[in-house]
């Protein structure tokens, strides 16, 4: 079995998990194909919105087991290896130029609540369940605690990443890890697609800019990112996408994008 599938309609590839008879658990295998998935699909010139979803009644699991056993026999230079490979699959999904949208059909926990926050939109199931389990392991949500950060703030992390304990989707809307939350499956498709025809509004490079502007800003001070900030939107104003986003708000008529989004 193919454990992780990719799958394109149109302008929307949507990445799969595809190991359900493990929950999804990652293996270094799918870290790294995951990780050249997101870094190609971010490039590629036919996809406009990426979403992230697993087969099955779960999202993600985390680890999977064999890799954890693997761990406790593994050198420290190996452990480190298999840590930056980790770090590296959230950095792709984060960083990825195109809109993600997490579509969370169950569990997310360990990596797996690490992956939930790398995505730009996240909708969830309402039965999903959430954790940073790692503490309970002995172990810390260390790699993944920049994105989740990020995400979230210090406030809810520091009860979570401490306690380890499971949380639900209301919960993880409340503190921001998803944005959206579908009573079932059915609903759960149907807000993606919403999100879909959202993402397919905005402009390709405007968006990637955009995400850009984010990582950077967030993590300097307001002072400090005056000129930063300043010289991002000029470009943009004189980009071929922001004169023709400007011209057609004006003519009262969608952008070019939109139309070839469309198609």
């Amino acid at each position: 079995m193919v454990d992780v599938v990719i799958e394109q309609l149109g302008a929307v590839a949507t990445v799969k998990l595809n190991r359900p008879d493990s929950h999804n658990a990652l293996t270094p295998g799918m870290i790294t194909r995951l990780t050249t998935a997101f870094q190609e699909l971010g490039m590629a010139r036919g996809v406009r919105v990426i979403v992230l979803t697993g087969n099955g009644r779960s999202f993600c699991a985390g680890a999977d087991i064999n890799s954890m056993k693997a761990a406790g026999q593994a050198t420290y230079s190996e452990n480190v290896a298999d840590a930056q490979a980790i770090f590296d699959l959230m950095l792709a999904v984060d960083s990825c130029p195109r809109p993600v949208i997490g579509r969370i059909n169950g569990a997310a926990i360990g990596g797996g609540a690490g992956l939930v926050s790398c995505c730009d939109s996240v909708v969830a199931v309402e039965r999903a369940t959430f954790a940073f389990s790692e503490t309970r392991l002995g172990l810390i949500p260390a790699v993944i605690s920049p994105f989740v950060l990020a995400k979230i703030g210090p406030g809810p992390a520091r009860e979570l990443f401490i306690s380890g304990e499971r949380f639900k989707a209301p919960y993880a809307r409340h503190i921001g890890l998803v944005h959206h939350v579908a009573a079932d499956e059915a609903e759960l498709d149907v807000m993606v697609n919403q999100r879909v025809a959202q993402f397919m509004a905005g402009a390709p490079e405007a968006q990637a800019a955009a995400k850009r502007v984010i990582r950077s800003v967030t993590s300097q001070e307001k002072e400090s990112v005056r000129e930063y900030t300043a010289a991002q939107i000029a470009h943009r104003r004189e980009s071929a996408e922001g004169r023709e986003g400007m011209t057609a708000f004006l003519e009262k008529r969608q952008p070019d994008w939109v139309e070839i989004g469309q198609d």
